[in-house]
């Protein structure tokens, strides 16, 4: 029952985050070589581990107010299945193991990890309650995953290729905070204070606002490989690769609005609309990259 406990509290199902450690080596066309995807794998495996020790943490120190929310009170911790103690114990061994073994792998894989772990104790502690400092803090969580990606191997990254990642990130965090704000109604700000602070208008500004820097810093980056790889004549796949993702954000967005954001790592493994525009992008980018 414990250990049933331990694994739902890591949240296994959010660990498709993770998959974000493959973008950048993918985007260098670096995943074919055998050492590139190891160390891919060994750095998705390392942020599995960190990030369900942040959520033990998390879980630990937020029982009190999950016991208020419609559906949070279920979680382990709160629910009283697993201890506060335990859950704070293994937060510790698993956040400290998990740096320690990827700098044994990078040195600067471990300090990215080591900036993970701070930034979420730091947003689990203080940030959280902070209006806009809490969206901030989420997304930069996504933005060390794709840098991670990228040390471990290591490739150079685009500086397009962070953008997107960031306003990506903020994107997806906005649109559960939205989700969040209509589904608890009035009693909103006994579960999250940020809650309270903000309004609506806010939020969809937040969403507008974080689709646009998305879906334009694609853009340039589908164009600056095409002026890069101009001579290869596979410009045309990068180009095209732009339509699956405007239409991508467009549909998430919508999603958003429509109120259903709270989960979006249930909605990517669900929505088939995302997933078929998705496979449509893989293969398109992946030909410019790979073929």
């Amino acid at each position: 029952m414990v250990a049933l406990g331990v694994l739902r509290t890591m949240r296994v199902k959010q660990w498709t985050k993770n998959v974000l450690v493959f973008a950048a080596p993918g985007a260098a066309g670096v995943l074919t070589h055998r050492i590139a995807l190891e160390h891919s794998l060994a750095a998705f495996a390392l942020f599995c581990t960190v990030a369900g020790g942040t959520y033990l943490l998390n879980d630990g120190l937020d029982a009190d107010a999950d016991r208020l929310h419609p559906t949070k009170r279920n979680r382990p911790v709160a629910a009283g299945v697993l201890s506060v103690r335990l859950a704070l114990s293994l937060a510790v061994v698993l956040m400290a193991g998990s740096v320690a073994l990827g700098a044994l792998l990078r040195p600067q894989l471990g300090l990215i990890l080591g900036i993970y772990v701070a930034l979420q104790v730091a947003y689990s502690s203080y940030l959280k309650h902070l209006p806009v400092y809490d969206l901030t803090s989420v997304a930069a969580g996504f933005l060390l995953r794709s840098i991670a990606g990228a040390v471990a191997i290591p490739v150079a990254v685009s500086e397009w290729f962070l953008i997107v990642t960031t306003f990506g990130s903020l994107l997806m965090v906005t649109g559960k905070r939205l989700a969040e704000h209509a589904e608890l109604g009035e009693g909103r700000g006994g579960h999250r204070v940020t809650l309270d602070a903000y309004s609506t208008t806010f939020l969809r500004i937040v969403v507008a606002l974080s689709a646009t820097g998305a879906v334009v810093g694609y853009s340039l980056w589908a164009f600056s490989l095409q002026a890069a790889q101009a001579h290869h004549h596979r410009e045309i796949f990068f180009e095209l690769s732009i339509v699956p993702i405007l239409l991508g954000l467009l549909h998430f967005t919508f999603l958003i609005d429509s109120g259903k954001g709270a989960r979006p790592e249930e909605l990517i493994l669900h929505d088939r609309q995302l997933q078929l525009l998705g496979v449509i992008w893989a293969v398109l980018f992946g030909f410019g990259v790979y073929l």
